[in-house]
């Protein structure tokens, strides 16, 4: 275990949760328990041997302070040092910006809107979140965040994508990467391992490792293992080869191959605490040899709550509110979405040797930008609403031999660009087999299917098959 925080940290890193340097983005019971969630916390605390441990309290000032923090340093970045023409900020832009009908679709490119846009986001909840306000206590900064700097921030006429993307987008990162770094720094460890962690925990969410050296907690010795964060975290890790191709109609496409790495991690269990919101997440970071974009895939899932249908030995039925982020963004395809599901997770077992797990859901797509043949408002994507679909099985042979099937669907209508609607299907399939229990080889076939039914163009449907090749390494903390 003495390595832990060292591995912790490696994996942090490598995943890329310090993207933005990398891109320059029930009952009253159960509602007690949402407006005062936090990192789950021990039921008993034993005497520290190291120092006190520093009290949570709520700094409204501080976290004040910090949300204007990352309105302002934008802002002088622009003015000051790129000149760019949005920050020529004056009270007649200010004054058409609070006039609700000036609001207007912007032309951004994907990335800014799609990942700039959420991590500015997630500062501004973390502003808060970090100064001790709970997941639901923080939630509104992102979204006043996102309201005054649409509104103050810039010149440009505020746009309903830039604030969706910075509300939802940012407290979905806000929150994945608070508790990330919570989890990483270990208070009792010392000398350069301790600083590795420190170091990695401010990458993962600037505004916690700033509240750290604020508070003198960064490299001090305190408290005792139970003051950190014991949610488990899990983790693979792929290095391989992949192949894309772009289909349109029967007419041959672009094949492209080269190697990729992926990091995926799981924090917490969906079985436990599922009361509490972001208990359980699911992290997606992919990059790769590419054209567009060496960062290819961000998608993030978060628990908001959760309820136990059926539960024993061998049986187990458990619904889940969730919330999700999705960037992917590789040259033969490109999408980013922020959506609500409603999911059934169900797991079997038949026996000591084999097991199964199902997974189906459904619900809202609050925003997402869905590749257009056919560029309008200056963009080569449109903005779409609409909802989703997914189903899945596995199975599990004596912890030795693995496959998954899962299709995910979505029934999009376009609310700015294009007068058309979009039907977007993918297919994901893995077999894999493990020859111990860190090391395994994979093999993951599937494909996307975009349908595209434009009103003044002729309709257009691409497929997008892959295949990836890999060897993976899987590591518990």
């Amino acid at each position: 275990m003495k390595f832990l925080p060292y591995r912790l940290t490696i994996l942090v890193l490598s995943a890329a949760f310090c993207l933005p340097l990398t891109l320059v983005a029930q009952t009253a019971q159960d509602a007690a328990r949402l407006i005062t969630d936090s990192i789950p916390k021990p039921k008993k605390q034993s005497t520290p041997i190291f120092g006190p441990l520093p009290p949570t309290i709520k700094r409204f000032d501080r976290a004040a302070a910090e949300w204007g923090l990352a309105q302002v340093i934008p802002f002088s970045y622009g003015k000051f040092i790129a000149h760019a023409p949005y920050s020529n900020v004056t009270g007649a832009t200010i004054w058409r910006n609070l006039n609700p009908g000036s609001w207007q679709w912007d032309k951004d490119i994907f990335r800014t809107n799609q990942f700039g846009h959420p991590y500015q986001g997630s500062l501004y909840f973390s502003a808060f979140r970090t100064n001790g306000y709970s997941f639901w206590q923080s939630a509104p900064a992102a979204v006043a965040g996102s309201y005054f700097w649409e509104t103050f921030g810039e010149n440009e006429r505020p746009s309903p994508n830039d604030f969706v993307n910075t509300s939802f987008g940012g407290i979905v990162l806000g929150e994945m990467s608070y508790r990330l770094s919570n989890k990483i720094v270990n208070n009792r460890h010392t000398g350069f391992g301790r600083q590795m962690e420190e170091i990695a925990a401010f990458l993962t969410n600037p505004m916690n490792g700033l509240n750290r050296l604020l508070e003198g907690k960064w490299g001090r010795v305190y408290g005792n293992p139970e003051d950190r964060d014991s949610s488990q975290v899990s983790a693979e890790f792929d290095l391989g080869a992949r192949t894309f191709n772009s289909l349109t109609g029967t007419v041959g496409g672009n094949k492209k191959t080269g190697i990729f790495g992926r990091a995926k991690l799981i924090y917490g269990s969906r079985y436990k605490d599922y009361h509490t919101p972001f208990s359980n997440i699911l992290i997606n970071v992919e990059v790769g040899k590419d054209d567009s974009s060496a960062v290819n895939v961000i998608s993030v899932y978060g628990s908001l709550a959760g309820w136990e249908l059926q539960s024993n030995k061998d049986l187990k039925h458990l619904a889940i509110l969730s919330a999700n982020y999705d960037y992917i963004s590789n040259e033969a395809f490109f999408y980013g979405a922020q959506s609500v599901k409603f999911n059934l997770f169900s797991q079997y077992e038949a026996g000591k040797k084999v097991k199964f797990n199902t997974n189906i859901g459904t619900g809202p797509v609050l925003l997402a930008a869905v590749p257009s043949t056919y560029s309008t408002n200056g963009r080569n994507y449109d903005y779409t609403s609409g909802f989703s679909v997914n189903g899945g099985a596995g199975i599990v042979v004596n912890n030795k031999f693995f496959a998954s099937f899962d299709y995910r669907g979505g029934w999009l209508y376009t609310v700015n660009g294009n007068k058309s609607h979009y039907f977007l299907h993918t297919i994901t399939s893995e077999v894999r087999y493990a020859w111990s229990k860190k090391l395994s080889l994979a093999a993951e076939p599937g494909y996307f299917f975009l349908r595209g039914n434009y009103k003044d163009h002729d309709d257009v449907n691409k497929r997008y098959p892959y295949v990836r090749l890999s060897t993976r390494y899987i590591v518990d903390f």
